[in-house]
């Protein structure tokens, strides 16, 4: 299960991956502001240029993707690798953008409750077509913007925020049952998660606010990315400063982790794929390369695909 392909290198910081039916991959390349697929034979096209800065992605009920814009980021080059940094002075703003196949780029959603979104990140649908999405923020020389947890519709009628404040709220999935949305937060090392009591409505204590429930809390410096679930309901987070796929138990238990040959602190995401979804695809972003290898199980099959 640890050995790891080579699918593609040369990428600009590559996140957000999501397998297609015909064997290919569509991800973003936030450095360089686009939607792009990589074919079986690692060829990339670009898709859509989507601005700003694209993050994560899925398949909507339409067919068409849905992006996280986080609006972009200052770049860096630490040792070969880029590194994104700050807020730049192009900033966007944070978006839920609506890209179709043949290219053509909607804004969707670029605020909620008149508070503009900031950094959205990480997206995934529920059955219903709806979809829940991280907001993470974005850093400034001497400020940060809080984070979020947030639910909308794909036809653009409804965003409501439903967990706030979260600290660098990142990667964002469902169990198998669709009964758990779980959050990863970056600057904490924590997964957590909420139960989900109906679209976009979260477990409550009492009057309460939603009720988070801790997975797992990792020990020592350790940053997480974006993450997905397979289909025994183990959720597989992305590690940061260790540059591994971190895969936690239903219950919270550490049971591994999957280490690129090529280490890498920005090791970001990672998709299910292949025809019995047995093949996991593993973004190493720092440089530039979308990785495939066998996984032990099934992933999970999303509520839509293409």
């Amino acid at each position: 299960m640890t050995e790891l392909t080579t699918i593609a290198s040369g990428l600009q910081f590559p996140e957000g991956p999501v397998a297609l039916a015909d064997g290919s991959v569509l991800l973003v390349e936030i450095k360089r502001g686009t939607l792009s697929r990589v074919a079986p034979d690692g060829t990339v096209s670009v898709v859509a240029d989507c601005g700003g800065g694209p993050n994560g992605a899925a398949i909507g009920p339409d067919g068409a993707v849905y992006v996280c814009n986080n609006g972009g980021f200052e770049w860096h080059d630490i040792g070969g690798r880029d590194v994104p940094g700050m807020q730049p002075d192009d900033y966007i703003g944070g978006r839920i953008q609506r890209v179709t196949m043949d290219g053509e780029v909607t804004d969707l959603y670029t605020a909620v409750d008149g508070n503009g979104l900031r950094g959205p990140n990480d997206i995934v649908f529920d059955a219903e077509g709806g979809f829940y999405f991280t907001d993470l923020g974005k850093r400034r020389p001497r400020e940060t913007d809080r984070g979020g947890l947030y639910y909308a519709t794909a036809d653009g009628s409804r965003i409501e925020e439903i967990a706030y404040p979260l600290a660098d709220a990142n990667g964002v999935g469902l169990s198998p049952d669709g009964s758990r949305v779980y959050v990863a937060e970056t600057s904490t090392g924590r997964v957590w998660y909420w139960d989900v009591e109906g679209p976009g409505k979260l477990g409550r204590d009492g009057k309460g606010p939603a009720s988070a429930k801790l997975l797992h809390g990792f020990e020592g410096y350790q940053l997480l990315d974006s993450l997905a679930v397979d289909s025994e309901g183990n959720v597989c987070v992305a590690t940061l400063v260790t540059g591994v796929i971190s895969v936690l138990s239903p219950d919270g238990e550490l049971k591994g982790v999957i280490k690129p040959p090529k280490h890498d602190f920005h090791v970001t995401n990672i998709c299910f794929g292949g025809p019995d979804l047995r093949t996991a695809y593993i973004t190493s972003s720092g440089w530039g390369i979308l990785y495939a290898t066998e996984w032990h199980c099934p992933g999970l099959q999303l509520n839509f695909g293409a």
